[in-house]
């Protein structure tokens, strides 16, 4: 883009990227304005609408970096509205927050899975063997599975609280009891 924005495009979706350090931080925000401002204007030549309603703004930095931004940045002019900066944002079914820890992520991945899972230990006894794994494997592990590169270099801790939730599958799918040690379960699948 002429604005020095980078872009991605998915179907309807349009997200603009913006690298900002501390001493340019009014040049690069004056940019992204500009630049939505243009969006917003080839989407009416094009007969179609920037909805402000569905747009959000999120500041991802170390530590430090979100200190210093929280004091100067609590809004970000996009299509000439001010939206108020978010804490996280959901992209393609990612939870990003401020500081791409993705506690938020793995919390939400860890609810649906979980509900899945009461669901499927709730009838597994009225099922066969094959059809508890194709449950299990369609319902649980293609949310743990998705966008896991996104998890490279994910705190210990998250990943812990995901192998155990893919322990939990494999319980339901052996029908084995709770509390059982998953380790020779997962051979057997």
């Amino acid at each position: 883009m002429s604005h020095g924005v980078q872009f991605h495009q998915y179907a309807d979706d349009t997200q603009l990227h913006l690298a900002m350090s501390s001493n340019n931080t009014p040049d690069g925000l004056s940019a992204l304005a500009a630049c939505t401002a243009d969006v917003r204007l080839w989407y009416l030549h094009n007969g179609m609408q920037l909805n402000t309603d569905k747009s959000e703004a999120l500041i991802i930095g170390t530590a430090n970096q979100l200190s210093t931004a929280n004091s100067a940045i609590t809004s970000v002019c996009v299509a000439d509205v001010e939206l108020p900066v978010a804490n996280e944002i959901k992209v393609l079914g990612v939870v990003l927050d401020r500081s791409l820890a993705f506690d938020k992520h793995v919390l939400v991945v860890i609810r649906s899975c979980n509900f899945h899972a009461q669901a499927i230990r709730h009838i597994c006894h009225l099922l066969s063997t094959d059809l508890v794994h194709t449950l299990a494997c369609s319902l649980i592990l293609a949310r743990l599975d998705y966008c896991n590169s996104v998890r490279y270099g994910m705190p210990v801790s998250c990943i812990q609280k995901l192998q155990r939730l893919q322990n939990n599958a494999a319980r339901i799918v052996l029908q084995a009891p709770r509390r059982s040690h998953a380790k020779p379960l997962m051979r057997q699948n």
